[in-house]
């Protein structure tokens, strides 16, 4: 027994300082001193053994004991030292560092065209306004002059939905027209306002189509509108828009709800009127369809076509965008990239 306790002594008290956390010197204590320890085996077989022999092993039993009671606790107060200041080591901030720049939201490119666009338009005496991206047949089509046996019908690729509860024929509107009819309906000429917000067409992806994009409509009426007056307004937003001289072009057109129509050209930023995808290879980037308001349309919203005059347009943000930013596919607003997206 003797030499039993003094291999316990040695092999427990190196196991001691090389405990490296409070969980596994707990097992060496378990090991040593626990229940069925081997040191505590040892004292329990103490009553066995002869007088002068328990005295002498008795009395060096209780002194490791002892000896390794104090060095569990020593060893036990140290570690609890050591795993406090790892934490505060943790903790601790230099105050000195520049702190992390925290991550700030932006608007999307779309957003920042359109608010720039109503910000022009209402320098120049406009109202901004909204209509419902769900719209009637009635206000996208019948009151625009376009009613159901039209061919002009055809143009539009429609989301048509289920009907109303009044049975009227639902649909998410293919332009921001309606509001044009929406508005006079309520509000008397002399009139200016531009309606921005979004439109749905089932068609065709490529580099300058979409299923759904933004447009910006614009309306002005009054007793004496000419397509000079047009012309007018439209060079100086395109001026100010892009904060230099923009070429401008008209081409006749067809649209049911103006008379005469044409379409809106500016020479490409893109390829400077050299020819890219954006602009099809031709130079120029179409950017609205616009006309006099047909006399139909004036009587659908209630107003004498032989007082009143006007002028009317459907600009596309994305493709306003597209030349303000020089971006040469239009899919790239809504793919929510965020390599494209952060630039802005």
């Amino acid at each position: 027994m003797l030499k039993s306790l003094a291999k316990i002594k040695t092999r427990a008290e190196r196991e001691i300082k090389e405990a490296k956390d409070l969980k596994s010197l707990n097992e060496i204590f378990k090991k040593y001193l626990g229940k069925q320890g081997e040191l505590t085996q040892i004292l329990s077989l103490l009553p066995k053994l002869p007088r002068p022999k328990r005295r002498k092993i008795g009395r060096l039993a209780n002194q490791l004991k002892n000896s390794l009671t104090l060095k569990f606790d020593e060893r036990a107060q140290k570690l609890k030292e050591e795993a406090i200041q790892v934490a505060k080591e943790k903790e601790w901030i230099d105050i000195t560092l520049p702190g992390k720049k925290p991550v700030v939201g932006h608007l999307h490119p779309l957003t920042l065209v359109k608010r720039k666009a109503c910000e022009i338009f209402s320098g120049l005496g406009f109202e901004v306004v909204e209509g419902p991206d769900l719209e009637n047949e009635w206000y996208n089509f019948d009151a625009l002059n376009i009613p159901p046996h039209h061919p002009a019908r055809d143009l539009w690729d429609t989301f048509w939905l289920k009907l109303d509860k009044i049975q009227k024929k639902l649909l998410l509107r293919t332009h921001t027209s309606p509001v044009q009819v929406r508005y006079m309906e309520k509000n008397q000429p002399p009139l200016r306002i531009v309606v921005p917000g979004r439109v749905f067409r089932h068609e065709a992806t490529d580099a300058s189509h979409e299923i759904n994009f933004y447009q910006l409509e614009g309306l002005m009426v009054d007793k004496d509108v000419s397509v000079a007056n047009f012309r007018a307004i439209l060079q100086e937003f395109f001026n100010r828009f892009f904060e230099k001289e923009i070429q401008l072009r008209l081409r006749p057109s067809y649209f049911p709800f103006t008379e005469p129509s044409f379409e809106v050209d500016i020479s490409c930023l893109n390829c400077q009127g050299k020819g890219c995808s954006a602009c099809q290879k031709t130079g120029f980037m179409e950017m609205m369809g616009a006309g006099l308001v047909h006399p139909q349309v004036f009587k659908s919203a209630g107003l004498n076509p032989q007082i009143w005059k006007g002028f009317a347009f459907g600009m596309g943000l994305d493709r306003l965008a597209m030349m303000k930013y020089k971006i040469n596919d239009i899919r790239l607003f809504y793919s929510g990239d965020l390599r494209f997206l952060t630039q802005f």
